[in-house]
């Protein structure tokens, strides 16, 4: 029985475009990233992050950790969101 060909995740285009496999070629997990590379991705994860892209979606795109790119975007000065979430402030008055 033949079985039709079907795209996997990796083929897709969204999650796979030139720029991102660049970055994922010269980001090999656990090397160091240091001068224009490092502010390049600084730049980078800064813009996808402002653009809604959480911290765990970055650090898998880019196969670093959630610390790792935490502090990358904490070094280009981005103001983290918060969690989300149910928030245990008081609740506002009904008027």
């Amino acid at each position: 029985m033949a079985r039709s060909p079907v795209r996997g995740d990796h083929e897709s285009p969204e999650r796979t475009s030139h720029e991102e496999a660049r970055v994922a070629e010269t980001l090999k997990k656990g090397s160091r990233v240091t001068g224009t590379a490092r502010e390049k991705l600084a730049a980078d994860l800064k813009r996808k992050y402002e653009s809604g892209a959480s911290i765990r979606a970055l650090a898998e795109e880019t196969g670093r950790s959630y610390g790792f790119v935490h502090r990358m975007l904490s070094e280009a000065d981005v103001t983290l969101r918060g969690r989300g979430g149910a928030t245990r402030g008081k609740k506002a008055a009904s008027a």
